[in-house]
């Protein structure tokens, strides 16, 4: 069975591509570095994160990108000799304008060095690139319309899907061709376009990135359209089901190998928020993979109707890999499922020595430019995670630790810090939602705590989480059972505002400017 989600935990936006006997998946990273994550496999069902491109600043630099912002929908081709990765570096969220340049950027090889980046336009975001038979590129991308005065009648910022030739040496030529207005389910974005039969085919994401997302198609003979609509509108749409899996959209196509099809498409799994109100999803938007057939020229969903399957059966004899405890002991390297924020400057901010993780404190768990955090996704509903951390502060204003973050509006953290009349101690620091204005609270009084290094724990259990600490002895619980439904797309301002996931890491500052160091020996992330 390919079990969905294929790539659980904060993996949006897939883009689906195959070479030969090897299948790629490239997902938005948004403000976490380096930019865009690439996972590979060779049977659909068990898939390995194999390279992070946009790993230098001449490729990507976030530094004072605002929130949920960053990589947009990434897509990833191959057109016989090099890879090709369209990406966007959205610079604004709110207001009229999106600010969001597009680039290209090749290599030979997946993992390797790839090439510096060819600035595209900036009229839109989601682009994608599509090499024709003939050996000509054409760049595809919707258009932001900031006077909301588009040719969709139901969302006019969303203005279209524009096409026009581009190539390496010559950037984007010819004329620019307005190909699809997409559908009255509107917001009509995400375009990918691939051939088959002497027909070109057009899939959008529609809906917005909530429940009523969704897949649509249409086609045309000329790559320049007119494009008519799927007979259904729509090929994958979870709208007004009551299924595990909602949320479902943004995607894209690809014949197998072995003579099967399937479309890839960003998914989510609600769950009762506290108190069993409500509904959240805390891993954010991840990825599934589901099979499709053609019937009258058109994709249709293998098993019928609109709904993906949680599990899809596959002609491969390989079962999913079972959750497993992931123990790292520090030093080297970062391990691979680790990330940070938005520099490009790694350097300034943590450094690997052969016996920690050493981060550097700089400014706050809410800066925008150079934040010292160090983090993974979260993976499953119920986890454990424990780190140790030695750290000396002299002030209220350093503090490392331990933290659930989703963004500088939504985080818990344990952190050891100073305060006056104290001295060293343990606080929880919390920011419980968009809203008012970021404020942070604190759930506990400081708790003393002596000289030397300190363990770490936070225990997750789908809408609750409790920070534990110890020095030797037992585990002892630091403050009260905190709401994780905080550090989800849905808390605050709601699903359209955040467009991320939940992580777990290890977090530092120092507004005293004096880049006091906190050193993590090891980072265990026990799933249940």
């Amino acid at each position: 069975m390919i079990r969905n989600p294929v790539l659980p935990g904060f993996n949006p936006d897939p883009s689906f591509c195959r070479v030969g006997e090897d299948y790629y998946i490239a997902t938005s990273t948004f403000e976490w570095y380096p930019g865009v994550q690439i996972h590979h496999s060779r049977d659909l069902v068990n898939w390995t994160l194999v390279s992070r491109p946009l790993n230098r600043p001449d490729l990507l630099d976030m530094r004072g990108n605002p929130d949920s912002c960053g990589i947009w929908a990434p897509c990833l081709s191959h057109d016989g000799d090099r890879f090709w990765l369209v990406y966007t570096d959205v610079k604004r969220l709110d207001g009229n304008f999106k600010d969001a340049p597009n680039y290209i950027t090749s290599c030979k090889t997946i993992d390797g060095e790839w090439s510096e980046r060819h600035y595209v336009n900036s009229s839109g975001f989601d682009p994608s690139l599509f090499h024709d038979d003939d050996g000509r590129k054409w760049f595809v991308n919707m258009r932001w319309n900031h006077r909301k005065k588009g040719m969709n009648p139901t969302h006019p910022a969303f203005d279209g899907i524009l096409l026009q030739e581009w190539s390496e040496a010559d950037g984007l030529i010819g004329d620019v061709v307005q190909i699809y207005p997409g559908t009255e389910r509107g917001l009509t974005e995400a375009p990918h376009l691939f051939k088959r039969d002497g027909w070109y085919y057009l899939t959008t994401a529609e809906g917005g990135t909530g429940y009523e997302h969704a897949v649509t198609m249409a086609r045309s003979r000329d790559i320049a359209g007119p494009y008519e609509t799927h007979p259904a509108l729509h090929v994958i749409s979870t709208k007004g089901s009551d299924g595990p899996i909602q949320r479902t959209g943004h995607g894209q196509y690809v014949e197998t190998h072995w003579g099967a099809f399937y479309h890839s498409f960003l998914m989510g799994r609600p769950i009762p928020g506290p108190d069993g109100k409500g509904q959240f999803c805390p891993l954010g938007r991840e990825t599934g993979l589901e099979e499709v057939v053609w019937r009258d020229g058109w994709l249709w969903l293998a098993d019928g109707g609109m709904c993906p399957r949680v599990d899809v059966p596959s002609p491969v004899d390989v079962r999913p890999e079972p959750p497993a405890p992931v123990r790292r002991k520090f030093g080297g390297s970062l391990p691979p499922e680790f990330q940070w924020l938005r520099t490009p400057e790694p350097d300034r901010i943590f450094r690997t020595d052969p016996d920690c993780l050493a981060l550097i404190g700089r400014e706050s768990i809410g800066s925008w430019f150079e934040q010292s955090l160090v983090a993974r996704r979260q993976e499953h509903f119920v986890y454990t995670v424990e780190t140790d951390v030695d750290f000396a502060p002299t002030t209220y204003q350093q503090a490392a630790g331990l933290t659930t973050y989703y963004n500088r509006h939504k985080f818990h953290a344990a952190l050891v810090s100073h305060e006056p009349g104290i001295g060293r101690c343990l606080v929880v620091m919390s920011c419980p939602g968009d809203w008012p204005a970021g404020r942070l609270t604190w759930p506990c009084d400081p708790v003393p705590l002596p000289d030397g290094q300190v363990e770490l724990r936070v225990t997750v259990d789908h809408a609750s989480q409790q920070f534990w600490w110890r020095q030797g002895g037992d585990w002892r619980p630091l403050g009260p059972s905190l709401d994780a439904s905080v550090i989800s797309d849905e808390g605050g301002q709601g699903e359209h505002a955040s467009f991320t996931g939940a992580f777990v890491g290890m977090v530092a500052f120092d507004l005293t400017g004096q880049g006091l160091e906190a050193r993590f020996g090891h980072f265990d992330y026990v799933p249940d």
